[in-house]
């Protein structure tokens, strides 16, 4: 059985230009749902680490609680 193997060299194919535009747009379409399940993870994350003791941006941006 392991003699039998032959080798194949693809040197071109042939898609006709409708079929990739359709191809690109269900690709596009499909990324919507999946960019806005990678944002609500990142928002949790980011919440998660807010929560932290020391977490929030105020304390890098040289806002603290205390406005005096």
């Amino acid at each position: 059985m392991a003699e039998d193997r032959r080798e194949v060299v693809v040197t071109d194919i042939k898609v006709p230009f409708w079929s990739i535009v359709v191809l690109m747009v269900k690709w596009a379409i499909a990324a919507i749902p999946a960019v806005i399940i990678l944002m609500l993870i990142a928002a949790a994350f980011s919440l998660v680490l807010g929560m932290l003791p020391g977490g929030g941006w105020h304390h890098y941006w040289g806002m603290s609680r205390s406005w005096s």
